[in-house]
């Protein structure tokens, strides 16, 4: 099936909240469509992280071929920006060859930056950031983000305090510019070389909810903790300087301070599956307020990722 919008290349994206079955609606989607997904997922593309990220099982990666899984070491940095750029010519080179693409995935600026195109943001400065980096030393995480809250509440829904990182930034560029993250986005230039069309999975909370819990206990299951203390000891040092942003992120960080012995194992688990709601409730602010998407309602338990597939491929007719 050829997939064309006003002459140029359509490409469905499938995204939604965490475990909200993208990966197997984005398979089905694939193998009606004969196409190679772009996985857009920050976590993913590490090949140290399998059961943490829920990265397709090797059978679910033999029905279709997929870009930006396994191919980098932790160690190695990669960001939306790398993304975009990267994700951008492999969809055009998918193309070249006749084959048809499509992304499937939930992490928030990949998604964004590959659609919509990046913001003229300015470049970090060396003075700004080091004032910030005192002012969180001295005030704590909860006083920048309530600073960010007050001058760029839009954006500050898709933050939490845990995100420093990302709160510094966005007030270092509000001091540099003037202007917000938000009114910086708006300003965005939508790529020319295709036309991605969105669509999102969308669970009823208390569903979601209740796989995110269910999908916790399963990569316990699977292996988890023991994923989690190898790269411990391999890289745990490295992250208390955030230095490895992909392991102070959810499942990993609450597991490594596990490990410092900061927390019983009990309560560690309890924390993943707290964060990780809080992470899918993120998403969906982000999702709703920044992106153009139309939602299709998903009943796990009755809709199979193949009639979900299947509504997709009508709503792009």
């Amino acid at each position: 099936m050829s997939l064309a919008s006003n002459t140029r290349p359509l490409i469905p994206v499938i995204l939604g909240p965490t475990a909200s079955g993208k990966t197997a609606v984005g398979i089905e989607l694939a193998l009606q469509l004969g196409a190679e997904i772009i996985s857009a997922d920050s976590r993913q593309i590490f090949k140290e992280l399998t059961i943490g990220s829920a990265k397709p099982t090797r059978d679910e990666l033999k029905r279709v071929k997929h870009h930006f899984i396994d191919e980098l070491s932790l160690t190695e940095h990669f960001d939306a920006g790398l993304f975009a750029n990267a994700a951008t010519m492999r969809i055009k080179n998918l193309l070249v060859q006749g084959k048809n693409a499509i992304v499937v995935g939930g992490s928030t600026l990949y998604l964004e930056g590959l659609i919509k195109g990046f913001a003229k943001l300015p470049k970090q400065n060396k003075k700004i950031r080091q004032e910030l980096e005192t002012e969180l030393q001295k005030q704590g995480a909860e006083a920048m983000y309530f600073e960010l809250k007050k001058q760029d509440p839009e954006h500050a829904k898709t933050l939490d305090p845990t995100k420093t990182q990302r709160l510094i930034r966005s007030l270092e560029i509000i001091r540099l510019s003037g202007k917000t993250l938000s009114e910086l986005y708006k300003e965005q230039a939508r790529p020319d070389d295709f036309t991605f069309k969105l669509f999102g999975l969308n669970l009823n909370r208390n569903e979601l909810y209740s796989r995110i819990n269910e999908r916790t206990e399963k990569m316990f299951s699977a292996g988890f903790l023991e994923e989690a203390k190898q790269l411990f000891e391999r890289y745990g040092q490295k992250t208390t300087h955030s230095s490895i942003n992909a392991l102070a992120t959810v499942g990993y960080k609450e597991l490594f301070a596990y490990f410092n012995h900061e927390l019983t194992l009990s309560k560690a688990k309890t924390l993943i599956k707290q964060h990780t709601r809080n992470y899918a409730k993120r998403q969906m602010t982000f999702f709703r307020n920044r992106l153009e998407i139309e939602w299709i309602d998903s009943h796990p338990k009755s809709d199979l990722p193949s009639t979900i597939a299947q509504k997709i491929v009508e709503r792009m007719q």
